[in-house]
């Protein structure tokens, strides 16, 4: 177990019994999918195809513009019947994207596993790779890849952390992906690790997920520079500085990255997707997401095609609302992202979709003032202060939002969680974000 801890933290229900037990199922392939051009952090991708030209499942369609940007590429083989402003599950606007059509016969391009010996190769070649596979992180964030696995020279890198902890309530992706995938996503990480020329990799797994531990530990026990390391149930554990902190007690500082410490975190999902880049040759076009909740008749994991649209998996899922008001989620319940409407397409950085009835979720149309218990900062994992950050957002007073540190706030929601006024400590302090993020 875990000898360290990070401060604050929550237990919300795991709510994980519908899906866990259920293994990884193929999606169908849609009738059409929508590939927005921005589906990571950073610039979006420019589109290298036009209306009615006939593409490929894996053919690149975007191409990544500036130092922090990805690849995109088709999920599905078909016809691109129009490139135009789509709706968007994260961005509160319509976003380029390429629309294609299915064909119905889901043809490959030409897979070359010329990378498959990777070690005989140098790691700029490697990165390349995933640079070209248009790999990102797949835990949320959408960071790409290439970018986190090119540190600054002066940054020592001496640890990589492979994060299996899926502390979300309510999702499973990543705990079946480790119990049905182990050997590869172990391969993965040591693909990582030779390209930071690191000698130590530890996978960090939550106690609640006993399988996926088994399954993990079988194929570590042949490699000598790589363990495993269970940590406590704890939300949100998963998160890297939170991560860092419980398993080798370093501290990233504020405004900091993991590599200030000497550390680079990684998705289980990620090194998967690298494993398929550089081993198999296929780009990143489909990753595992959780399909759960209520009104869900056919709930389970499922591998999908990125852009399809969230109408269709939840058709294909049984979805049944019944005219009960309900919340759709992307994500997970604690730090998802609730949709308006069902015309959204998954991204690579989607790891499920949600549905919760009226009657299980609590709804606050208002709110009180601040009662001063102290609960948010208890269970702040940053150490921050919330009360005086949604405070101050709430009444427009930026420069004083500046002085409580609002960037190092991960949004994980526990504030939130924890507030018996039922404060949206939360939207405040994003509020404050985005102001002062224009000055």
């Amino acid at each position: 177990m875990d000898t360290f801890n990070f401060s604050g933290g929550i237990h919300p229900p795991e709510l994980k019994n519908q899906t866990k037990d259920l293994s990884i199922k193929e999606f169908p392939v849609p009738e059409k999918v929508v590939i927005p051009l921005s589906q990571h952090t950073g610039a979006p991708a420019i589109p290298i195809v036009q209306k009615g030209d006939i593409v490929v499942a894996g053919q690149k369609i975007g191409e990544s513009q500036g130092k922090i940007s990805a690849n995109v590429h088709s999920s599905i083989s078909g016809e691109v019947v129009d490139i135009l402003p789509y709706n968007h599950p994260v961005v509160n606007k319509p976003v380029p994207a390429i629309i294609v059509k299915s064909d119905g016969k889901n043809f490959q391009i030409e897979i070359k596993k010329t990378y498959w010996d990777y070690y005989r190769y140098s790691p700029q070649d490697i990165i390349k790779v995933i640079q070209e596979a248009g790999i990102v992180g797949l835990g949320g964030a959408a960071f790409p890849t290439h970018v986190k696995l090119s540190p600054p020279k002066e940054k020592e890198i001496d640890t990589l952390l492979l994060n299996g902890c899926e502390c979300e309530p309510c999702l499973t992706c990543d705990d079946r992906l480790m119990q049905e995938n182990p050997k590869e996503i172990i391969e993965g990480m040591k693909i990582i690790m030779f390209i930071l020329n690191i000698h130590k990799g530890i996978v960090v797994i939550e106690d609640n997920k006993k399988n996926a531990i088994e399954a993990i530990n079988k194929i570590v026990f042949l490699e000598p520079n790589i363990s495993v390391k269970i940590v406590k149930t704890k939300y949100p554990q998963g998160a890297e500085k939170q991560l860092i902190k419980t398993v080798l007690n370093r501290e990233v500082p504020s405004g900091g990255l993991p590599f200030d410490v000497g550390v680079i975190v990684q998705n289980v999902g990620t090194s998967y997707a690298i494993y398929q880049a550089v081993v198999k040759g296929l780009p990143l076009t489909s990753r595992v997401i959780t399909v759960a909740g209520d009104f869900i008749s056919n709930p389970g994991n499922y591998r999908v095609p990125i852009g399809t649209l969230a109408s269709d998996i939840l058709s294909y899922c049984g979805y049944k609302p019944e005219e009960k008001p309900h919340k759709i989620i992307f994500g997970g319940p604690m730090m998802g992202i609730s949709q308006g409407i069902l015309d959204v397409p998954i991204l690579k950085g989607t790891s499920g979709i949600i549905v919760q009835e009226s009657k299980n979720i609590q709804f606050f149309s208002e709110y009180d003032n601040c009662i001063h218990c102290g609960k948010c900062v208890d269970v702040c994992p940053m150490e921050l202060m919330p009360n005086f950050l949604s405070y101050y957002a709430e009444h427009m007073l930026w420069e004083k939002c500046k002085e409580f540190f609002p960037n190092d706030c991960i949004e994980c929601g526990c504030c939130a969680y924890e507030c018996p006024a039922k404060r949206p400590i939360v939207q405040h302090i994003k509020l404050a974000k985005f102001y002062l993020s224009k000055k």
